[in-house]
């Protein structure tokens, strides 16, 4: 840390990762919170000898250096307070962290906190985990609520949270139709495996779903057990608490709010394994399968199908499926959003670059793996990265929302000049005979729909190797232009070309 380094970061001014106290003659007491909500939230930098005028909105005149008066003795202080469990639970600095910057002629005390990793949260102070953990926002620092307290316990827990012994709960609370889905998968990808000769309880036991507490003797499903193969009814007994929703949007027209829908309607048993199998083909239907052969047969496993099967993956490996709160998936014309509930156990520039990870759900992502769905130590991410990259499509996002406990991760399906690309690029004339020029695309689409009024966005998609989102961008921006016109439904209607075109 050097004056150069201090001064850029008060330039930014970022209130989440950057908190100034005067601390004339001492370690002022309101910096332990701000010590305890950095290391909660997302690490940060505490300046002692700093006056901040909030009400001051221009950041260069925002910040004052007014030193500190003896700053080996406020380091020396604070390292007798960080290491005192009464005071602070744990101590998560090195030496370097703390030092003595000169600005203008004047002493600051520069503390730099890190995050905490997963299995050290919460951070808390005065010997009270309810009362004295904190996380911080743009606002400053304030008392982290129960729920989140709890998760970030069950977060330390180095065996997963999907380990939940659940007493009485048995093997006649598993779907046996959804276990032996299940177990035709693992057969196919693996036909001499031992396990297939096991009975359905036995299978379960190796695969990490139903196990026996060793202190009472009792065999029973754990979480991981019922929430992947139970039937709905004892998994909203038990978890009444989450919700599985996918929402396909895609396609609508007028006022239709969606177009395809899974949640509970009482048609399916509302477990993990059918919710995924169930929900990733209406996912990939429209992704671009290009004609591909391995040996004799025919390859449709795409990156971007593998990227998709493992967001999806991934959306439930890491949630917290204690929380009040819904894991839902959601199909758009141009994008795929996958939302669980918990907040992310790494930084994102971690997880952005692949380094290991410990899912939440340890025994959920190996039965997944052992089918073929979701990659080890952090390689999952990196798969979604290349795989995207690949298209030349956005970026995927990876979004933390902390004020509502939950994770984003936003797929989109289109590429960074899709706008200048695939839109009409001319003026149309107001007159039925006007004249267009379109895009590539709108090209190749157009004579489809003159040599059949009848063909659907599958049908177009399929024929001209593009992503249904692709299709239906170009046919609304021939909508909008006056091109063509759809007559009646999206199921029973036709298409009309209404204008001549410059080819």
């Amino acid at each position: 840390m050097d004056e150069k380094t201090i001064r850029e970061t008060l330039l930014k001014g970022e209130r989440v990762t950057l908190e100034c106290k005067k601390a004339q003659s001492n370690v002022p007491v309101d910096a332990w919170k701000t010590y305890s909500a950095f290391a909660n939230t997302y690490g940060g930098l505490i300046l002692l000898g700093v006056y901040e005028d909030l009400k001051e909105k221009d950041i260069s005149k925002r910040f004052t250096i007014t030193g500190v008066d003896d700053a080996a003795k406020i380091r020396k202080d604070f390292w007798n307070i960080v290491n005192n469990p009464e005071k602070v639970n744990v101590n998560l600095l090195k030496d370097e962290d703390v030092e003595t910057v000169e600005l203008e002629g004047k002493n600051v005390v520069a503390i730099k906190v890190p995050m905490a990793d997963y299995n050290t949260r919460p951070v808390y102070i005065n010997n009270n985990p309810l009362r004295g953990t904190f996380v911080r926002n743009h606002e400053g620092d304030y008392h982290c609520p129960e729920e989140m307290i709890t998760m970030m316990m069950r977060d330390a827990n180095h065996d997963g949270n999907d380990r939940l012994f659940l007493k009485h709960y048995t093997m006649d609370d598993i779907d046996i139709p959804t276990l032996e889905h299940y177990r035709q998968r693992f057969h196919n990808r693996y036909p001499d495996h031992p396990f297939n000769n096991l009975d359905h309880t036995e299978f379960l036991r190796q695969m990490g779903g139903f196990t026996m507490d060793r202190e009472s003797g009792m065999e029973c499903l754990n979480m991981a057990g019922l929430l992947m193969f139970g039937k709905g009814l004892p998994i909203r007994d038990r978890f009444d608490n989450l919700r599985l929703d996918y929402i396909d949007k895609s396609g609508l027209i007028g006022d239709q709010r969606y177009s395809d829908r899974l949640t509970y309607d009482g048609t399916w048993e509302n477990n993990l394994f059918n919710f995924v199998t169930t929900v990733l083909p209406k996912l990939t239907k429209e992704l671009p399968r290009p004609f591909k052969m391995v040996g004799m047969e025919r390859d449709d496993d795409t990156p971007q199908h593998k990227a998709v099967r493992e967001a999806m993956t991934n959306c439930i490996i890491h949630a917290d499926l204690m929380l009040n709160s819904v894991l839902k998936v959601e199909k758009y014309d141009n994008k795929f959003v996958f939302t669980n509930p918990g907040l992310l156990r790494l930084p994102v520039e971690q997880i952005y670059a692949g380094e290991e990870t410990r899912a939440r759900n340890q025994r959920i992502q190996n039965m997944f793996r052992m089918i073929g769905f979701g990659e080890n130590l952090g390689s999952g991410f990196p798969l979604i990265l290349s795989a995207w990259n690949e298209k030349h499509w956005l970026k995927p996002e990876l979004i933390e929302q902390r004020e509502l406990m939950q994770v984003k991760l936003v797929l989109s399906i289109e590429t960074k000049d899709a706008t200048a690309n695939e839109t009409v690029n001319e003026t149309v004339n107001e007159t039925v005979n006007a004249t267009v020029k379109l895009s590539k695309t709108q090209k190749k689409i157009l004579p489809i729909i003159q040599k059949n009024k009848f063909a659907t966005y599958e049908e177009i998609a399929k024929q001209l190797g593009i992503a249904r989102a692709t299709v239906g961008r170009n046919l609304d921006a021939m909508k909008k232009n006056g091109v063509i016109n759809r007559v009646g439904g999206d199921k029973n209607g036709y298409w009309e070309v209404l204008l001549d075109i410059i080819t």
